[in-house]
């Protein structure tokens, strides 16, 4: 099983990073769809996908507009369903694909958050969602497999007393933003986003095993654009025993 790091970047894509998507090709799961959806098209395996939305800011939806070319008999795609908050759902409805901006909405199926409840299946796997801290709301969750657990928090402010940490206890993997360096926590706080001290002491509280960092900067370059390496180097700092920056086009084995 598969994680694959579509893109990494928050706000807008840059020279070396596109924007939000992560998925995972066997089970046909994606989580939200940024300007690297244009990317899932030679790794589609299942009929059916599910696109795993936390919000509805541009850089985390845009590519909801490229589904088209998934469509075309390129790949086995045939069916497409998109979960999210109900007020998610009407804001791309009436706006993303208002008439004036993208006349003809691909055949997605719709799938309410609140309908579902806390928690729903996709085929044996549970999905759980919770809320986030971010400017207009936003939402993570966590999938439990057979075998391994996953989860994806982006766009949130993460101190202790966030109130999400306690859906990710003892989670295997989690793939968590840090948009900002501990400098910039100020900004940070002011824009609903995390930075990576805080994170890596969040996660250690609470039992996480392997932490995958993303939504970097986009006008931070370089290969470590919250400054990581000085921290997982300081043996005064707890941190879980794997922790790497995600890459576009990387992927991971979960199990």
């Amino acid at each position: 099983m598969k994680l694959h790091c579509l893109g990494t970047a928050g706000y807008h894509p840059s020279e070396a990073r596109h924007t939000a998507c992560f998925f995972l090709p066997d089970q046909g799961i994606a989580f939200d769809a940024g300007t690297s959806v244009f990317r899932l098209q030679p790794l589609i395996q299942t009929k059916s996908i599910s696109i795993l939305l936390s919000h509805t800011h541009l850089d985390h939806v845009m590519g909801l507009t490229f589904f088209w070319d998934l469509l075309n008999g390129s790949t086995p795609l045939e069916r497409i369903h998109i979960y999210a908050k109900q007020d998610k759902i009407d804001a791309i409805r009436d706006h993303l694909f208002h008439p004036s901006l993208f006349p003809v909405i691909p055949p997605f199926e719709w799938h309410s958050l609140e309908s579902l409840g806390p928690s729903f299946r996709l085929g044996e796997t549970k999905c759980t969602w919770f809320e986030l801290e971010h400017p207009g709301g936003a939402v993570g969750y966590r999938l439990d497999f057979p075998k391994v657990s996953l989860a994806y928090v982006t766009d949130t402010t993460c101190e202790a007393d966030s109130t999400y940490w306690s859906y990710l206890q003892g989670v295997d993997w989690l793939v968590h933003e840090c948009n900002f360096t501990d400098q910039e926590k100020k900004m940070a706080r002011h824009t609903g986003h995390s930075w990576p001290t805080e994170v890596l002491a969040q996660a250690v509280n609470h039992g996480v095993k392997r932490l995958v960092l993303a939504h970097f900067n986009p006008m931070v370059s370089g290969q470590d654009p919250v400054g990581l390496k000085p921290l997982v180097d300081n043996p005064a700092i707890r941190r879980p025993s794997f922790i790497e920056l995600a890459r576009d086009k990387s992927s991971y084995d979960l199990l």
